[in-house]
């Protein structure tokens, strides 16, 4: 049997819905969708939306109103639902929620930017080493892992539009480039690219200058899965047609 992921920055769930995201939803029908970037409170979630579509939804907001939040949209109850990393400074902003599955963990994550200034930046490179430790101790007891989520840095320069001109962008910093090598490279796979070598997709373009009319983008959403359930990927996409935000949707098929 397979499952059909899909984790999406939606950059505010409400307007998403405006914008048609659950005729999307009904169309896609993905079996878990991560969502990243709710900016609602509870009391301000529509669940009986997505329940009429047939999904249990889980929902981990920021402390701040209008900000962060992520969000999981399961066809099938999980096992276990895990809220946040115990982290206080990470959990006040809504950045972390894990759904188990059997032997599979399924997270929607949503790392940082450092684009609004230094002390972020600074904020988003401590993140980066504690999510990769937090990752590493979670592990051993949840080997099978897929992290889904906005992780805002492109790894290569195959993944940005301008790798020259941005190389000192927040998201293509040469730290934050070497932190995802070394991320990928302590056991985790990027689904796209070992799906599909080469191909240069983008899932966000900034509202500016005409961005996404003339594919001005950055490749910064992934689905990452632990090496040890690599031969389980059986696809990944990026839907560029899906246009209720300012990223679009990475899509991940494995096997369960």
């Amino acid at each position: 049997m397979k499952m059909k992921i899909i984790t999406y920055n939606v950059n505010g769930l409400r307007s998403a819905i405006g914008k048609g995201l659950p005729e999307w939803i009904e169309q896609e029908k993905p079996d878990v969708l991560c969502v990243q970037e709710t900016k609602l409170q509870p009391d301000q979630f529509p669940a009986m939306i997505f329940a009429e579509l047939g999904y249990n939804s889980y929902l981990f907001s920021a402390q701040k109103r209008g900000y962060s939040g992520v969000a999981i949209l399961t066809r099938t109850k999980p096992d276990h639902v895990e809220i946040g990393m115990g982290i206080e400074k990470y959990d006040r902003e809504g950045r972390f929620l894990r759904a188990d599955y059997g032997d599979l963990s399924v997270v929607s994550v949503y790392h940082p930017s450092g684009s609004s200034g230094d002390e972020r930046q600074d904020f988003k490179m401590e993140w980066l080493e504690d999510f990769q430790r937090y990752v590493a101790e979670l592990q051993k007891s949840r080997p099978n892992l897929i992290l889904c989520g906005d992780y805002n840095i492109c790894h290569e320069p195959v993944d940005i539009h301008d790798p020259v001109r941005n190389a000192k962008s927040s998201g293509f910093l040469p730290e934050e480039r070497e932190w995802m090598t070394r991320f990928l490279s302590a056991g985790f796979v990027d689904s796209f690219r070992y799906k599909n070598p080469g191909t240069q997709q983008y899932t966000w373009w900034s509202y500016r200058s005409n961005a996404r009319a003339n594919n001005k983008g950055w490749r910064i959403d992934y689905c990452m899965v632990s090496e040890s359930i690599r031969s389980r990927i059986l696809d990944a996409g990026i839907l560029n047609d899906a246009v209720h935000s300012d990223h679009c949707p990475a899509t991940l098929e494995i096997l369960v």
